[in-house]
């Protein structure tokens, strides 16, 4: 099959093609199309189905093929595999349908700040809301573009966001729902024929994060390390790198007013240095406080003319005033809002920087026992890369809750499609190359685990997460914690120095020891689980806790 000449048939053939139109022109067709509604302080609000309030995994496929297979970690229970025939059936399917629609959409976009690399991105689909999405969140095409190595080798997205898939003609080639009936969803990438579909899935992440997850397949075959990670420089260009969980602090840490953002979520790590990948942001919304969040409230919830507002709200609760209540979770506990970079008001333009002097692993142990603050040598933390670990609290039982050990591979298992040791390798070696330095900053649990100690004050955080950006832990003396394998400073600046041993900071020593053991343990077992039969470097598997 022909993937890119049939999916270009369509936009030259069809009778009613809106190619590439300006921002405010695709505002206004999503309005007039009634695919969202105008609120009051100007940006748009739209409400999916309810099976489209989140990514759906169960359903987000790739393509096997010989040329690529060889390139993925099989293994990794987000990486899902589909025959080329089916593949070529639902893309068929979709086209048919296409086809049909009385109106489509086309908007040629990139994947990339670095022009070297960006990736050149062209969307058809039948939604409006749809392209303005790409055009919030994709980058313009620069001028530059034949420079990239991927000019030639453009990817092409299908999306139909609303219609479903016919199921009778898919049964034992896509999942089965618990009730014996096929699924009639998929998010499909084929990295060979370099084309990717969204069918049946109107959440704005199933395009955002199949995009990102492509990214994260090419760059390390062209020696470029994609990193799930905010940016940001201070006035000396000197950059920051910042990986974590939800919940760990990431968006916070990483904005504030003394450094410039390059963007709160994918970059790429060159030979040139660092590069967002995206034009905008993609926020959560719920429990949003103009307080705590300021940037990201005024970006979506400024006042402004339609037409030139266009932040999309997705599945939050909204008034008949056209007012929002960010609280109400009834819909769903993930509303979002997608809205470009230039809505905040400290950002770098370029979204390019130098190679990241500092960088900084975010965890929210609710155990209590790791260190508030680790340096990582390249073995550490490639060791901590590969693990990705947070924890989350299981419920509000009486009494104490047992938190859930958290692992994602890089911080960002589901769009990691490589082996593993691609990514770790890689990090280990731009360290060296860049002389870059690694902390591991616990935003989570001091004196006990939750329920009985109490979470790291941000100001604390915020005084470690500054010594480590500012060069000042560089010349302390450290000691190990010979637990978790992790060199801990003795000394922090404006740190209570007790409080940087966790230990130090419970009552009860042998708890605190019984529960550290307990954690190094899931390290352990999960470390083998994952990579157990991985080309993992011995020197990386002995960092491991509980090795």
């Amino acid at each position: 099959m022909e993937f890119k000449k049939e999916f270009s048939q369509i936009i030259e053939n069809h009778g009613q093609v809106m190619n590439n139109l300006t921002r405010s022109e695709t505002i206004e067709a999503a309005v007039k199309r009634k695919e969202a509604l105008v609120t009051a302080n100007g940006c748009l609000a739209t409400w999916t189905p309810p099976e489209s309030t989140g990514r759906a995994p169960l359903d987000t496929l790739i393509v096997k093929r010989p040329e690529t297979e060889s390139n993925i970690d099989w293994d990794s229970p987000n990486n899902l595999p589909v025959d080329p025939e089916t593949f070529e059936m639902l893309w068929a399917d979709a086209l048919a349908v296409m086809k049909a629609k009385d109106t489509v959409f086309v908007t040629d976009r990139v994947v990339g700040a670095d022009s070297s690399y960006a990736l050149p991105v062209q969307l058809l689909t039948d939604r409006a809301l749809t392209a303005l999405f790409t055009l919030n969140m994709f980058r313009p095409v620069p001028d530059d573009i034949e420079s990239s190595i991927f000019a030639k080798k453009d990817f092409k997205l299908l999306v139909l966001p609303y219609d479903k898939i016919d199921i009778s003609r898919y049964e034992g080639r896509l999942r089965k729902l618990s009730n014996g009936k096929t699924s009639d969803m998929a998010i499909v990438m084929d990295f060979e024929k370099r084309a990717g579909l969204v069918y049946g899935s109107a959440y704005g992440g199933s395009v955002k994060k199949l995009i990102f997850t492509v990214m994260n397949y090419y760059l390390p075959l062209e020696n470029i390390l994609p990193i799930h990670c905010s940016a940001n420089e201070n006035d000396k260009m000197e950059l920051s790198l910042f990986l974590g969980l939800s919940g760990t602090g990431k968006t916070t840490l990483s904005a504030v007013a003394n450094r410039a953002l390059l963007g709160d979520d994918e970059h790429g790590w060159s030979n040139n240095g660092i590069a967002n990948f995206e034009n905008g942001c993609y926020a959560k919304l719920i429990d949003l406080n103009p307080e705590k969040e300021p940037e990201i409230f005024r970006a979506v919830f400024h006042k402004d003319d339609y037409r030139s507002h266009g932040a999309i709200v997705e599945n939050a609760m909204m008034y008949p005033d056209g007012t929002f209540d960010l609280f109400d979770d009834r819909l769903t506990p993930n509303s979002r809002a997608s809205y470009p970079l230039t809505f905040l008001s400290n950002i770098k333009a370029s979204s390019t920087g130098n190679h990241p002097k500092t960088i900084v692993f975010l965890t929210a142990d609710a155990n209590g026992v790791l260190p508030p603050v680790s340096r990582l040598n390249p073995a550490q933390a490639m060791l901590w890369f590969l693990m990705g670990y947070t924890s989350k609290l299981a419920g509000t039982e009486t009494g104490i809750v047992d938190p859930v050990s958290t692992f994602s591979r890089f911080f960002g298992q589901p769009f990691m499609p490589c082996l593993p040791h691609i990514y770790s390798d890689m990090l280990g070696k731009k360290m060296k190359e860049h002389n870059t330095v690694v902390y591991l900053i616990n935003t989570g649990w001091s004196g006990g685990p939750y329920g009985v100690g109490s979470r790291m004050d941000i100001t604390l955080t915020r005084a470690m997460v500054d010594a480590a950006l500012d060069g000042k832990l560089e010349n302390v003396k450290y000691k190990m914690d010979r637990i978790f394998h992790l060199d801990v400073p003795v000394f922090c600046p404006g740190i209570p120095s007790d409080i940087l041993t966790p230990e130090n900071t419970w009552k009860d020593k042998n708890a605190y020891k019984e529960r550290a053991i307990k954690l190094s343990l899931e390290f352990s077992d999960y470390f083998d689980k994952a990579y157990g039969n991985k080309n993992i470097d011995d020197d990386v598997r002995r960092q491991c806790p509980g090795k």
